[in-house]
């Protein structure tokens, strides 16, 4: 039996968390820039991980993550599926990039989200968003380093020493 088979539950628990960290009060000078944690925590699996979290996995976060946030329906849904989507079609280039360059690669595909994010309430006549909307990304680049670290020693079962 492989190491690996006996850590299945890091994937429910990660996503658990990054569900519950998406829920917790921020005060309103930090609320703009409050990372985005479910993109974190799937761009970890769909990368190191794609035979267990694909497209209808994060279709299926996404939208659980709506009915969490009391957002519109499928907006999450389709903002993690697009992320899901890059990440697969460049998945062997961007599994290979040292943590520094995949954190940027990251940060890219948060503003991308942002990008979808702002789409979406421009079609559904939403109010806009503010400029400090446009921050987010920036402390979700910062977090993918201990974010991936942490992930990879629980999926693999390392220990801090």
């Amino acid at each position: 039996m492989s190491r690996l088979r006996n850590r299945g539950w890091v994937l429910p628990v990660s996503v658990a968390a990054a569900l519950l960290l998406g829920l917790v009060p921020l005060p309103a000078l930090l609320q703009p820039i409050r990372p985005y944690w479910l993109a974190l925590v799937l761009a970890y699996w769909v990368i190191e991980t794609p035979e267990r979290a694909g497209l209808g996995f994060a279709f299926c976060i996404g939208l659980l993550a709506d009915l969490l946030y009391g957002g519109i329906l499928g907006e999450q849904a389709l903002r993690l599926v697009v992320l899901a989507f890059i990440l697969q079609r460049f998945r062997a280039r961007i599994r290979f990039f040292p943590l520094s360059q995949q954190a940027l690669a990251i940060g890219g595909l948060l503003v991308n989200d942002r990008i979808i994010d702002a789409a979406i309430h421009l079609f559904t006549v939403e109010p806009l968003l503010p400029w400090s909307y446009w921050w987010a990304p920036l402390p979700g680049m910062l977090l993918w380093l201990p974010v991936y670290l942490l992930l990879d020693a629980a999926r693999l079962g390392k220990r801090g020493r």
